[in-house]
């Protein structure tokens, strides 16, 4: 559903522009209704809501009495922010998401699949560094066969 890396600006009011490729699936498949929410890799993550309600009420039916689950649950649903697509196109993002992800102007969107990530553009770049370390150390064992 979503792939690729959009490489984009914050505007002066926190406003992310979705890029226009994904504009029209947005509406279509969530009237462009979102969520964005914090993710502990440090960056944002943006759900279709459709996408998002099973993973929150998943989330919500494990049983809070595990230290180690009600942590994900703060993190993941204590943050989770609903958004919406205005005309042209943009969501706001709420001020605690953006501090928690250290966003600054220049940010990274990058498809998922189901979901969108936010990086901001400086630890996006890290990740991909981090991503090729790989060819040194081998593929994990779950990749051994695989074929691109």
């Amino acid at each position: 559903m979503f792939r690729g890396v959009s490489h984009l600006n914050l505007d002066s009011k926190s406003r992310l522009a979705m890029p226009a490729k994904y504009r029209d699936l947005l509406t279509a498949h969530c009237q462009g209704q979102l969520v964005v929410t914090a993710d502990p890799s440090r960056c944002l993550l943006i759900y279709p809501l459709p996408e998002w309600e099973p993973i929150e009420q998943r989330l919500n039916g494990l049983s809070s009495f595990n230290p180690n689950t009600r942590k994900l649950q703060r993190l993941l649903v204590g943050n989770a922010t609903d958004v919406e697509l205005d005309g042209a196109g943009r969501i706001l993002l709420a001020s605690p998401l953006r501090r928690f992800a250290d966003l600054g102007k220049s940010v990274v969107l990058v498809g998922q699949g189901n979901k969108f990530e936010l990086w901001d553009e400086a630890p996006w770049n890290q990740q991909m560094e981090e991503a090729l370390e790989f060819q040194e150390g081998g593929l994990p064992p779950e990749l051994e066969g695989f074929s691109l």
